[in-house]
Formats: C-alpha cells, structure tokens, sequence
C-alpha cells in the first residue's frame, strides 16, 4: 500500500492548484519526496506539512524568496514576524471598517434623497464644525489646479461633505466638516434645504433658485446659504455633482408647504 500522494491528489488536499505547487518547487522551496518510475511526482506526509507551512508563510505575506530563510528563524525572528504580520491586518481591518463606514453612508443618504417627494424641505439640522480648506475668488470655480496647491495631502478628500459658504463679499470658502471646534460652526436649528443633481458651473444659478424659493414663500433666512458638495453621492452621475443646498431659517418664520417653483 503506498504512503505517498501524487501532485494531483496534494493540490485537492491543499486547496491549491496544480501550478501552484509546481512554482514553488521552481523556487526551491518544495520538492516531492521522490520521482517515480513514470516521472509522477511523489509526496509524503512530510511534504504536506511543509506545504502547510509555505501556504501560511504566504498568508503572512511572506516572499517566496524568502521562506526557506523564514523556515530557520529564531523565535525572536518568528515573533518579529508575526507581530509585523498582525499590525498588517490592523491596517487592513481598520481600512474595511472605514470602507463599511463610507459605505453604509452613501446608501443611508440615497435613500434619504430618493425618497423626499419635494425638491425642497424644512428640517432640523445639528450644529456642524467646519475647518477651513481654501478660499475661492468672487465667481470664480474650484480648479485642479487650487486643489493642488492648498488640499494636496488630505486625505479621502472627495469622500468627504465639502461646504461651500459664501460671506458679504461674494468670496466663497471652502470647508471640512470636523468633529471638535474648527473655524466655523453651523448652528442647529431649522433649515431650508434643497438636493440637485448638476453640473459645477450650474451651482451658482441653483443658488439663487434656491433664494428666489425661499422669498416666493416669504421665508426668511437668517444666516448664510451653504451649499455642500456631495461627489460620492455622484458616482453614477457622470459629469454631474450632488449639491445639498441649506439655510437656516429666521425662528418664527411661517410655514408654508414646501414646493418646487
């Protein structure tokens, strides 16, 4: 009764596919037990065990180059090892969980969005901190160019709300949501906002839809329009940006049924 398997028959038990083993024998890091007369390939237990350990060694992100040395390390150096190997898969869980995250948002707020029957909506909003991105000239739009040289660094930049706020002097300026005080807050309240779905230089004329909206319906504002770009909500957009448009209405102003003009 034979003890040995054929390349085939370690290939099912492993898991693993035929060229795999053979490239590792390529690399010198396995080899069959013998060759029979029929040039078959032969493998032991021994083998088996030893391409266990290379499948993990690969799984710990090993090189292949580099796993007969592994095979001889000390126990420091496998600790070291491992230990590089678990801060790896840190990195990697915490990188899913922002994933799962950006995610379980951008469905949240499609829905939100798809369901509101009216192009404009009274709600409460919670206070918001901002922190300062860029500042944009008077009717002027954002360029790749101004990305560059002020945002260049941050991180995930267009996964994140960027809100544009405009001052008395027409500059508009460009912020991040941030969870401790930054340069501007947003104060709770009820706002009057607005979802759109349009190309960058329709922004401006949205803006003032949205203001002649809000005086047709005699309500009034009392602080800034914020428009706060949305580029994850676009993704099936092409050429087109997801715009919220709000301001925080004046406490005490009517309230009328919102409707589109």
């Amino acid at each position: 009764m034979r003890t040995e398997i054929t390349i085939s028959e370690l290939a099912k038990l492993m898991n693993v596919s035929v060229h795999q083993i053979r490239y590792f024998e390529e690399k010198g890091v396995l080899q069959p037990a013998y060759t029979g007369e029929n040039q078959y390939r032969m493998y032991s237990l021994a083998q088996v065990y030893q391409l266990a350990h290379i499948l993990l060694l690969r799984k710990l992100e090993v090189p292949v180059q580099a796993i007969n040395e592994c095979m001889h390390y000390s126990t420091d150096q496998q600790r070291k090892l491992l230990e590089h190997s678990l801060d790896g898969i840190e990195q990697e869980l915490k990188r899913l969980q922002e994933l799962r995250q950006c995610i379980r948002k951008v469905l949240h707020e499609q829905q939100s969005y798809s369901s509101q029957a009216e192009p404009f909506q009274r709600g409460a909003q919670p206070e918001v901190h901002l922190s300062r991105l860029m500042k944009l000239k008077p009717h002027s739009q954002l360029s790749a160019s101004l990305l560059a040289e002020q945002a260049a660094g941050i991180p995930n930049l267009f996964e994140s709300d960027i809100y544009y706020v405009a001052d008395e002097q027409d500059t508009v300026t460009l912020y991040l949501e941030v969870q401790a005080l930054g340069d501007l807050t947003l104060p709770g309240g009820e706002y009057l906002i607005c979802h759109c779905v349009i190309q960058e230089e329709e922004l401006e004329e949205q803006c003032d839809h949205f203001l002649t909206y809000a005086a047709a319906q005699a309500i009034k504002l009392a602080g800034p329009l914020v428009a706060i770009e949305r580029s994850y909500l676009s993704l099936f957009a092409p050429g087109k940006l997801h715009y919220e448009l709000k301001a925080l209405i004046q406490p005490g102003a009517p309230v009328e049924g919102a409707a589109s003009l």
